[in-house]
């Protein structure tokens, strides 16, 4: 079946009648969750079947768990976690197996309860001008210890049963600005760009499904990312993502212009699909409209991306769990 080339998101618990009506006739490609769509495990299962019922076809559902301030399934329900950049300085020497189990875990509270997705990893590199609401998402300072804890990361939502989401391409380190609020312009030299920014994504080019950046590259394109063919191509050709990429939620203020444009543009880019959150019916409507249905490569994409979920592996969750408080000396949590 051929997909609507949009994530969409719902209003609340549960879908309503309308929310059921237009997911029915737009098909999208999946879901993204939000804290107002989470109280009990019994209810995000419902939820979550709710949603791939009305879409007609199993779509992905995915959501935000990063830890720190981004986490959306939270205690006393779910395991509450420390911001990665706290975790990682933690764990110390033993960052790349903590992360790894980290994700694990998390992949396991996602898998029961319906979300076989993750927006994660994120390996953007922090530096001293990253702005507060991106650095301590952030899993280090240098390329090479980001992609490398990016791919545990992965690893272990990948054996988990849940599709990591790599963010935010091709690099939103430099950001001195919060893309929710304005855009961030990034000045730094294209050989700069290429062996810090660009290179986590680089390392991480196989993983299944990535999201765009909000943001300019001066020195390469004076489009944000999202919407720009030649970042899109840069992401595609130089990076070497031929996988599904995503936009990050074109509501956010770094996008100028009416929505509906926005998800034509940034499709025109070279996206696969349109990320839309935090919207009226009505212009969930209207950027479903717009963005219609999934091209044919997206599709071969979407279809490549879905072909590497699985059954989660045969472990024991408790003793993992043991395993990372022993690791962090109880210093996972907060």
């Amino acid at each position: 079946m051929r997909c609507g080339a949009t994530i969409l998101d719902a209003s609340g618990l549960r879908l309503t009648a309308q929310e059921k009506a237009l997911f029915r006739a737009v098909k999208p490609f999946g879901f993204i969750l939000f804290a107002r769509n989470i109280d009990t495990p019994d209810q995000v299962r419902a939820l979550c079947a709710e949603m791939r019922d009305a879409a007609g076809h199993d779509a992905v559902i995915t959501v935000d768990q990063e830890g720190g301030r981004v986490q959306r399934l939270r205690a006393p329900q779910w395991r509450d976690w420390s911001a990665p950049l706290d975790f990682v300085q933690a764990a110390g020497s033993h960052a790349a197996e903590a992360m790894y189990l980290r994700f694990r875990l998390i992949a396991h509270e996602l898998h029961r309860v319906g979300i076989d997705s993750n927006c994660a990893p994120m390996v953007d590199v922090a530096g001293t001008q990253t702005h507060e609401f991106l650095r301590n998402r952030c899993y280090g300072t240098t390329p090479d210890v980001v992609a490398a804890l990016g791919r545990a990361a992965a690893d272990g939502m990948l054996a988990g049963g849940v599709l990591p989401v790599v963010k935010h391409m091709p690099g939103h380190g430099r950001a001195t600005m919060d893309s929710h609020f304005a855009l961030p312009l990034v000045d730094a030299p294209r050989e700069a760009l290429d062996t810090h920014d660009f290179a986590p994504f680089k390392a991480l080019c196989d993983l299944p499904m990535g999201m765009t950046a909000h943001l300019v590259y001066d020195a390469i394109d004076p489009r944000p990312a999202t919407l720009s063919p030649v970042m899109m191509n840069l992401i595609r050709e130089d990076i070497g993502f031929d996988n599904l990429i995503m936009t990050d939620d074109i509501s956010m203020k770094a996008l100028a212009g009416e929505v509906n444009q926005i998800a034509a543009d940034a499709l025109s880019a070279g996206c696969d699909v349109v990320l839309y959150c935090n919207a009226t019916l009505a212009d969930r409507a209207r950027v479903a409209e717009a963005a219609g249905e999934m091209t044919d490569a997206a599709q071969t994409r979407a279809e490549r991306a879905l072909a590497m979920r699985r059954e989660p592996d045969d472990v024991d969750i408790p003793a993992l769990s043991a395993k990372i408080d022993t690791l962090l000396g109880g210093a996972v949590n907060g």
